[in-house]
């Protein structure tokens, strides 16, 4: 641009014109004339921005969505995550891809989130009561902030554990596998795969006196084999797993975790069976962005969630794995955390949990 303006010049006889088109820059009024551009220019400049801010949520979403899910592909936790990413997918338009990312009982899949970019494409699925509260007192340091690094979008569904032993066992009721534990002692011992297994063990063993040993696994399902050969007594499993195995005649349930009786599952509840009337582990699942997500996206996905838990289909769904629909928005869960938090500080102390 400068040689042909230069080149221009020199073709132009009227040297004046030249300097006159450099000195209308530069003549008087020339500070005003500055001025008024400038604020020409940031009128300009702020219109884009706004057109920009408020086109972005209205074309959201532009492309795929990255659901993450701390649990192995084929767990109980993972089925719930693609259920929900799967009608997520139906309402977006878009394809939404289930990434696992198992680790640190659900927290490796929260820190992954917690990490990514806040525009809405990858979005965290999880039992907020492992990720966000129980994991604070199952490791000396988690890689994230529960509170600070996420945005809350919603909650789903409340889910709960079953007391199983294997189906082949003695064992027919909670009093029956307590008698039995407290005759082997130490030599007892029961399985986990997730801060509320390991919490309702531990809950059970301190609350009736007994000594069996924990044995720690990935997941519950990683513990079958051993279950199914004797060398495991007992354990806690998410009834979205352990319903499928107990009709199918490989597992015995003797007792529920939840504070209430559940409709279908035909068990009594901890607090009945063992005398243990704090007996309420019913881990809840929701929805998380990075920290910083734009308001608008959130409250989208707010929506569609919010639609989701709504339909027949996951009452269905929640029907066949026993869980139970708990909706919430935003503010439900963003208040929801902390006294998660709580309760779980006050679990772990009780089941003299050490954070590892």
């Amino acid at each position: 641009m400068l040689a042909l303006r230069a080149s221009s010049c020199r073709r132009h006889s009227a040297r004046s014109r030249c300097r006159g088109k450099s000195r209308s820059w530069t003549g008087p009024g020339t500070h005003k004339g500055n001025a008024m551009t400038l604020r020409l220019l940031a009128s300009v400049a702020a219109v884009v921005l706004a057109f920009c801010g408020s086109a972005q949520p209205q074309s959201y979403p532009a492309r795929d969505i990255r659901v993450v899910v701390g649990l192995p592909a084929g767990s109980g936790g993972d089925v719930v995550a693609r259920y929900y990413a799967d009608k997520l997918s139906q309402l977006a338009g878009k394809p939404v891809i289930v990434e696992n990312r198992p680790g640190m009982i659900l927290s490796a899949g929260a820190d992954a989130v917690a990490k990514a970019p806040p525009d809405g494409y990858t979005i965290l699925i999880t039992s907020v009561t492992s990720s966000h509260a129980a994991n604070l007192f199952n490791f000396k340091k988690l890689p994230y902030d529960p509170i600070k690094d996420f945005a809350p979008v919603a909650t789903l569904q409340r889910s709960y554990f079953i007391l199983v032993v294997r189906a082949d066992a003695p064992w027919k009721s909670v009093a029956e596998l307590t008698a039995a534990m407290k005759e082997k002692g130490a030599k007892a011992t029961y399985a986990y795969g997730s801060p509320p297994a390991l919490a309702s063990a531990e809950l059970y063993k301190a609350r009736i006196g007994l000594q069996a040993v924990g044995v720690p696994y990935k997941t519950a399902m990683a513990s079958l084999p051993e279950m199914f050969r004797g060398e495991l007594d007992f354990q806690f499993i998410d009834a979205t797993q352990g319903t499928p195995l107990i009709q199918g005649g490989k597992l015995r349930g003797l007792a529920v975790t939840a504070g209430r009786q559940i409709p279908g599952a035909n068990l009594p509840t901890m607090a009945e069976a063992a005398g243990i009337p704090e007996f309420d582990i019913a881990p809840t699942w929701g929805v998380l962005l990075p920290a910083g997500a734009p308001p608008a996206i959130v409250a989208r996905l707010e929506s569609w969630f919010g639609e989701i838990v709504r339909m027949d289909a996951t009452r269905q769904f929640l029907a066949r794995t026993h869980g139970a629909p708990f909706p919430g928005g935003a503010k439900d869960l963003a208040d929801f955390i902390p006294k998660e938090i709580k309760k779980w500080q006050e679990l772990s102390r009780l089941a003299k949990i050490v954070p590892q």
